[in-house]
């Protein structure tokens, strides 16, 4: 099996050179190579792949911005090898993940993989309460973090695997951003080929350095899954309103906390504490527990939101998704 690594990068030079470092001390010993795709970047990284060209099999192609998964695409349609392995410019690489993964598919093969993600412990506080939010089981990110109960992962293209064969079968990724991965994985179960989650095949997944940055991405998290459910109706489930009903059951409990019924409010209030005392636990700080609130709050917000707008305009009103809500969609 020969590894092609593919990596979309746009604007994020300083991200690429800590993506390359961690891939210069892989313990892999077979060959693999690593394609670098700039995506019409105005901040190149080109300076940065040239440190790197002595110590890796790195490749470097720079295009006019199409988008993350236009831009994954090409990469895999100028690789080499029969297997690749797609991560954002934002990650870090633990040095045995090429292993583990090789040692999971020859034990038991699929066509298309996801890994989990991690907090290293030279992130900020806010990315790591941001990574909490994202892949804790009591938000919306438990089925996306580790559980190997789901009798279909969907992987995220921050870290996912997928055949060659596979590849050229669907066509790679769509023009919906965010939202690719899983309308991808829709695509390939309906082909028939299988997914599944490797939990150890982890990596250290930056995401957003602020909350603002943090807002804009769920908020379009939210918008994606309704255009995904009108095109896949048979995968709809009822738990994708669930930020949406948490922040509606918010709103009216502080009407009735307004007209002194109390008892709604203390829920919510419980639940908050849960997620400062399993932040805190798990980080070691206080300060993270309390920025982990914050965090959620943001999430949940930022979702909900985004998911009602989005169920209005593609559900309801029956619009065309790449006319109601264009900053969804990447132009070809």
């Amino acid at each position: 099996m020969y590894f092609s690594i593919i990596v979309p990068v746009y604007n994020r030079p300083d991200e690429t050179e800590e993506l390359l470092l961690s891939l210069s001390k892989m313990d892999y010993n077979k060959p693999f190579e690593i394609i670098i795709v700039e995506d019409g970047s105005s901040k190149k990284s080109d300076i940065i792949i040239e440190k790197y060209i002595d110590k890796l099999n790195i490749s470097y192609y720079y295009k006019t911005n199409s988008g993350p998964g236009d831009s994954r695409n090409y990469g895999m349609s100028v690789a080499k090898g029969d297997y690749f392995i797609i991560f954002d410019s934002d990650c870090i690489i633990p040095k045995n993940y090429l292993s583990i993964v090789e040692n999971e598919l020859e034990k038991n093969y699929v066509d298309c993989f996801g890994g989990s993600d991690s907090a290293h412990e030279n992130f900020s506080d806010i990315q790591k309460a941001i990574n909490f939010a994202m892949t804790s089981f009591i938000t919306t990110g438990g089925i996306r973090g580790g559980s190997e109960k789901v009798s279909k992962f969907q992987p995220r293209s921050f870290n996912m695997g997928i055949s060659k064969k596979a590849f050229l079968a669907s066509k790679g990724f769509g023009n919906i951003h965010p939202g690719e991965d899983p309308d991808l994985s829709i695509r390939l179960w309906k082909m028939g080929f299988e997914t599944r989650l490797i939990s150890n095949a982890f990596v250290y997944h930056k995401r957003r350095i602020d909350w603002n940055k943090f807002y804009i991405q769920v908020n379009k998290f939210g918008k994606a899954r309704p255009i995904l459910d009108s095109w896949y109706p048979e995968y709809s489930k009822i738990t994708f309103w669930f930020p949406s009903l948490f922040l509606i059951g918010f709103i009216i409990s502080l009407v009735l906390f307004a007209f002194q019924f109390s008892w709604f409010i203390y829920f919510y209030a419980l639940y908050f504490g849960i997620v400062f005392f399993l932040s805190t636990i798990k980080n070691k700080s206080i300060k993270i527990g309390i920025y982990s609130i914050v965090a959620v709050c943001i999430q949940f917000y930022g979702y909900g939101t985004g998911f009602l707008k989005s169920f209005t305009k593609v559900r309801l009103l029956n619009k065309n998704p790449e006319i109601a809500l264009p900053e969804m969609f990447f132009k070809k």
